[in-house]
Order: C-alpha cells, then sequence, then structure tokens
C-alpha cells in the first residue's frame, strides 16, 4: 500500500471521527436516545463562568439548538411588529454580570408565544418539545389569549459555533396564527434537523423548510393544512432524517398522519393515516432483522410502522393523555412513556404483529412516576426519566424494567421541560428555572454539581465536543472552552 494511499485512509478516518465527535443533528442526538458518546462537556459552568459566548435570541423558541460541524441552527418566532431585531452580537461574559433585569426568577417567564425543545405540548398541565420538547411537551397554564395572533416572522437562525457570530438568518415565513397556543408553548417549538448537507425546520402549520447549510432555500412544503390542537395548547413535534427520507409527525384533533418525504425534494413517498389525537413525540427509527421500523407515541397506542412503505407493523396500547414524550430503544427494545393523568412505561421487542397487548412482545411495563414532558434517556443501558413534570428522577435497567433508584427528588429541579442528555460519563439534568443538575451515569445516584445560566431553560442542551450548548429564554449560551 503506498504513503499516500494510507494517509487518505488515516485522514478518512480521523475526518470521519471529527465529524462525530463534533455533530448533534437532531434534539435527541446520534442515536435519538440523548446521547453523545464522543462528548466531553464541562460539568460546572454558570451564566458568565465557563461560558465561551452567549448570544441574544430575538422572539422566542424553546426548539432545541443543533449542531454540525462549525454551525449551530436555532429556531425562534419574532412578533413582527416589533422585537424584530437579527440577533445580536455574542457577549463574553467572563467575569462580567449581564445586564440588570435580564435574568429572571425560578420558573417565571414573561408572556410570549413559544415554547418546545424537541416538540413539546403545553396543557391541562403540561406543554409540547425540545426540546420537546422537542423536543414534544405539555406546560401547565392556560391557554394563550389572543397576543398569539400578532402576525410573527418565523426564523431560522445559524451561528458559528467558535465565535457566536451571526452567519446568516432567514425570515422562513411571515404568518398570522390561526389558533392560539398554551402560555408556556409557542410557534417555533420544533426543534430543527441536519445532515450536513441541509437543515431542515419544521413549524407545523407554517411548513417544513429545506435549506442548505449556506442559507439558501431548496424546497418548501407547506400544503399539509393547519393543525388543530387539543384545547389550543400549540404545536410541537420535530421531524427526522433517516437515509434519503425526513419523517414528520402531524397528530392533531383533526385527521391525524405520518409522513416519509425525499429530502432531496420534499416530494411525499408515504403518507399513513393515524386514529390519534394531539400528540408531541418526535418519531425514533430502529432497525430489526435489516429492515426500519418508525416508531411514534401516541394516546390511543404506540405504534411501529415499516420505514419504507410507511405500514402499520403493530401497535400496544396503555398510554396515558396527550403524551409528549419520544421513545427510546436499544438491543432489540424500544421504550416509550407518558405521564399525564396516569404513568405507563412499556418495553416492546421489536418482532410483534398487530395488536401486541399482552404478548411476549411486550418485556417489561411500568405504572409508576413515568415522564411526562421530557423524553426518558436511554444511556450505558440505563433508563433515567422523570415523574411527570417535575425533578423527581427515577433510574432503571432497560432490559428489565428494575429499578436502579425510583422517585429521586433532585435539589434544585422542580418544573421540567427539557429532557435529560448523558455525555462524557455524565448526565444532564436541566429544568425550566435554568438549573442543570449534573449526575454520574451510574445505576447509583451521585450529584456532581449543580449550574444555572440565570434564565428559563425548556430547549433541551446539545453536548458536542467539550462544549455544551443551552437555548435559554433570551440567549444561546455555548458552555466550555
Amino acid at each position: 500500500m503506498s504513503k499516500t494511499i494510507l494517509f487518505s485512509i488515516v485522514s478518512l478516518f480521523l475526518f470521519g471521527s471529527q465529524l462525530s465527535a463534533d455533530n448533534w443533528g437532531h434534539w435527541r442526538g446520534e442515536s435519538g436516545n440523548g446521547i453523545s458518546t464522543e462528548a466531553k462537556p464541562p460539568t460546572e459552568w454558570s451564566d458568565t463562568k465557563n461560558v465561551k459566548w452567549k448570544v441574544v435570541i430575538p422572539g422566542r423558541g424553546s426548539g432545541s439548538p443543533v449542531i454540525w460541524g462549525d454551525q449551530v441552527f436555532v429556531v425562534t418566532a419574532v412578533n413582527a411588529k416589533g422585537d424584530s431585531q437579527p440577533a445580536a452580537r455574542p457577549s463574553r461574559p467572563q467575569g462580567t454580570r449581564p445586564p440588570q433585569g435580564e435574568n429572571r426568577p425560578d420558573g417565571a417567564r414573561p408572556p410570549r408565544s413559544q415554547g418546545g425543545g424537541g416538540g413539546r405540548p403545553p396543557g391541562a398541565g403540561g406543554r409540547p418539545g425540545s426540546g420537546r420538547p422537542g423536543g414534544g411537551r405539555p406546560g401547565g397554564g392556560r391557554p394563550g389569549g389572543s397576543a398569539e395572533f400578532s402576525e410573527l416572522q418565523i426564523k431560522l437562525l445559524c451561528f458559528d459555533r467558535n465565535t457566536g457570530d451571526l452567519q446568516w438568518e432567514q425570515t422562513v415565513v411571515t404568518a398570522k396564527p390561526h389558533q392560539g397556543t398554551h402560555s408556556t408553548n409557542g410557534f417555533a417549538s420544533a426543534s430543527p434537523c441536519t445532515d450536513g448537507e441541509h437543515v431542515y425546520a419544521h413549524y407545523g402549520s407554517r411548513g417544513l423548510y429545506c435549506y442548505t447549510m449556506d442559507g439558501k432555500l431548496v424546497w418548501k412544503r407547506d400544503d399539509f393544512g393547519k393543525m388543530e390542537t387539543r384545547n389550543s395548547f400549540g404545536e410541537g413535534s420535530s421531524p427526522t432524517i433517516e437515509g434519503d427520507k425526513i419523517i414528520l409527525p402531524w397528530d392533531h384533533e383533526g385527521q391525524s398522519y405520518v409522513y416519509a418525504l425525499n429530502k432531496q425534494t420534499g416530494k411525499t413517498i408515504w403518507k399513513t393515516e393515524r386514529d390519534e389525537p394531539t400528540c408531541w413525540g418526535t418519531p425514533l427509527v430502529v432497525e430489526h432483522n435489516g429492515k426500519k421500523q418508525v416508531i411514534l407515541n401516541g394516546q390511543t397506542c404506540a405504534r411501529s410502522y415499516d420505514l419504507e412503505t410507511g405500514k402499520e407493523l403493530w401497535r400496544c396500547g396503555g398510554q396515558t393523555d396527550r403524551p409528549a414524550a419520544s421513545p427510546v430503544a436499544a438491543d432489540g427494545l424500544v421504550i416509550v412513556g407518558s405521564g399525564f393523568r396516569g404513568y405507563y412505561m412499556g418495553a416492546f421487542r421489536l418482532d410483534g404483529k398487530g395488536d401486541i397487548e399482552d404478548s411476549k412482545s411486550v418485556e417489561w411495563t411500568l405504572g409508576q412516576n413515568t415522564p411526562d414532558i421530557a423524553s426518558p434517556l436511554l444511556s450505558s443501558g440505563r433508563v433515567y426519566f422523570y415523574k411527570g413534570k417535575s425533578g423527581i428522577l427515577s433510574c432503571v435497567d432497560a432490559a428489565t424494567g428494575e429499578a436502579h433508584y425510583t422517585a429521586e427528588r433532585i435539589d434544585g429541579l422542580s418544573s421540567i421541560y427539557a429532557s435529560p442528555i448523558a455525555a462524557g460519563g455524565y448526565v444532564y439534568l436541566t429544568g425550566r428555572s435554568g438549573t442543570t443538575v449534573v449526575i454520574d451515569d451510574s445505576s447509583k445516584l451521585n450529584i456532581v454539581s449543580t449550574n444555572s445560566v440565570g434564565e428559563t431553560v425548556d430547549a433541551t442542551p446539545a453536548p458536542v465536543g467539550n462544549q455544551l450548548f443551552i437555548r435559554g429564554e433570551k440567549h444561546l449560551f455555548c458552555i466550555g472552552g
């Protein structure tokens, strides 16, 4: 083998490793389970300590940031009649204090038009995310009022990962929402996603948009219709990229669907009806016996669909009202849970057919302390999850459902929308107060540190390399070097 060929192979290997370490292309990370296998972000910070940069984000949004290479993507919705200035240049606040009035007390936030963090539901005590949300997630409060119906500029922003400088900004669409939203939700709650070639941003009734990495529109789909969400809690489910497809959930109080679109053109590959009301979960794609399945949460049933055809493969009832949490999966099991007006979590084998409830395809179930808005985290064979929207944490064995610890109250955490993440041997637990508690990624609960960025956080943080990106109510923070 020549030195040139050997050098090319080594370079390709190193380049591929760097991409793996430096990307977080989906709000649930590389596997959809909420983990990074490469990142080693800090475990200690504040709104000034260990902050490489922070930049003001205009308007409202709680879709989680996604990162590819040196680019960080964020969505937001800005009132078209005001607060429409482009994002400010970043501050580098080592040893400085934020302007007076910038921070808010725990859990407090002014009235606004949006939430989310992966996709999430607000409502009846919850909300979509993030974050919901997401990734999906529900909040607690009353649906938004007339202020939510102002004309909005729906935006996609791209920041330089190294400096926080704004690389580009696109006003995707200017629109007046047809329906209000929950007081803790808004109109840019779904997280974007990227494959390094294009970035995709979904704004529910306002459409799905595909841009190049330098901000040029490739295609858009704004012909899906209008969602009518439960109690006007708002929209927020995030799409998922898989191969040549982008999977788009469309659950609401009208006819619900799941779509597979060609990610290069936006054209529909298949469209499958769902007998489900509003749900804010994000699809998870898993492989079994050489074939891929799309897993979706739902109030009626958790379900699996064939990735190539959209045909429903199996379903299992038992979920609770208006689910928001997204599935996780490993070692031939997919785990789906919900925790509003009841508790349910089930681990399902992927070989099931039809209705699998009460069959051998159900490996284990739980009926206590299961998550509402935040999705579970699956790391190192352990599933971490909150009780409802609270900061009460449980950890169980993914293969058996047996508890490592159950319903442990974590000081500093109360109301939760952001989903837990894992990186570098630690689990990061973030509450709406802006506090993140770091614990060991272990079968024993050990708190390592408690940190705060000093403002509300609903979006799920993104660990990349030696950094952690936190999208707060007002700022995007780059924590670390």
